[in-house]
C-alpha cells in the first residue's frame, strides 16, 4: 500500500470514530474562513484548528498549494475530518466521478456546491431549472457512491417566482439532493431562515453559522462586504435560536464560517459563544 493510500485510510478511520448513524451535530469550520492564513502557513492553521478542539471541517477542493498527500497528512496529524467536500458546479456537472473520488479520499459524507454560474447579477428561471437538473443527476450518482449532495443557496435564489421564490421551485424539485443553510446568505437575500426551516424541515442537512453586522442591507446578488461578518451573537441574526432549531430538525453538521479579515479572532470567540449557548 502506498504512502498516500495509508494516509487516506487513516483519514477514513478518523471519520468512523465518534459517529452515530451519520449524525454528529458537533460544530466545525468551513476552511474558506482561513483561506489567507492557509496560503501563508497551512501547518500552523491546522494546528490552530486542533487547539480550538475542532474535529470536523468542510473544504478540500482547495489544498492551498499543498499536494494532496501533504494535505491529507496534516488532516490526520491534527485529527481533522473532512465531512463535507467542496466542489464547483462545473465539476459536479462535467466530472462527478472525479468529485466522488476526491470526497471519498477524505472520508467525506457530503459533497457541497456553493455557487451556480450565471450572467452577472441576473439569475434566471432557466439558470435555476438547469441547476436543478444537474444537481438531481449528479446527486443520484453520488448516492450510488455513498455520498450526499447538498447545495448552499447564496441569496440570489430568493428572487420572486410564482407564489414563492426560485429557491422554492428548486426545493420542490430536489429529488436526489438536499441543502446546506447558510443563515447569513439567507438573510442577505431577504428570506427568513426560520420560515425556510418551517417550509422545508427535512431538506437542510448541513448548516453554516455566520452572523451579520447590525444595519447591513442585503440584496439578491449573492455578493456583499465580507467585513459585515461579525462574531456570533453580536450581530442581527438570532444564531442561537436557529442553531437550536436546526439541531431539533436533525441537521447533521454545523460549520462556522467567517469571511472577514478578522476570521481567526472572531471564530475563536464565536466558538466560545456557540459551545456555551447551543452545544
Amino acid at each position: 500500500m502506498g504512502k498516500l493510500s495509508c494516509l487516506m485510510l487513516c483519514a477514513l478511520l478518523i471519520s468512523s470514530c465518534g459517529e452515530d448513524d451519520g449524525v454528529d451535530q458537533s460544530v466545525g469550520v468551513q476552511l474558506y474562513s482561513f483561506r489567507n492564513q492557509f496560503k501563508e502557513d497551512a501547518p500552523a492553521m491546522f494546528q490552530q484548528l486542533k487547539a480550538w478542539g475542532i474535529t470536523s471541517i468542510e473544504g478540500g477542493v482547495d489544498t492551498y498549494g499543498l499536494s494532496q498527500e501533504e494535505f491529507v497528512r496534516l488532516l490526520v496529524e491534527n485529527n481533522l475530518q473532512v465531512v463535507s467536500a467542496d466542489a464547483s458546479f462545473e465539476e459536479i456537472r462535467d466530472n462527478p466521478e472525479r468529485v466522488a473520488k476526491r470526497a471519498k479520499s477524505f472520508g467525506a459524507s457530503y459533497v457541497m456546491c456553493a455557487w451556480i454560474p450565471h450572467d452577472g447579477d441576473d439569475y434566471t428561471l432557466e439558470d435555476n431549472q438547469n441547476a436543478t437538473q444537474v444537481f438531481n443527476s449528479a446527486g443520484k450518482f453520488f448516492r450510488s457512491q455513498g455520498l450526499n449532495l447538498v447545495y448552499h443557496p447564496h441569496g440570489y435564489e430568493f428572487r420572486p417566482y410564482g407564489e414563492g421564490t426560485l429557491f422554492d421551485d428548486m426545493a420542490k424539485k430536489a429529488v436526489h439532493f438536499d441543502f446546506e443553510m447558510d443563515v447569513y446568505w439567507v438573510v442577505h437575500g431577504g428570506e427568513d431562515p426560520m420560515l425556510l426551516f418551517d417550509r422545508y424541515p427535512d431538506k437542510f442537512k448541513l448548516m453554516h453559522l455566520k452572523d451579520m453586522k447590525k444595519g447591513t442591507v442585503g440584496n439578491l446578488t449573492g455578493h456583499g462586504d465580507v467585513e459585515d461578518n461579525v462574531t456570533l451573537g453580536t450581530g442581527m441574526i438570532d444564531i442561537k435560536a436557529l442553531a437550536l432549531w436546526g439541531k431539533e430538525l436533525g441537521v447533521t453538521h454545523f460549520f462556522l464560517e467567517d469571511e472577514s479579515s478578522r476570521s481567526v479572532e472572531q471564530v475563536g470567540k464565536s466558538l466560545e459563544f456557540i459551545k456555551k449557548e447551543v452545544f
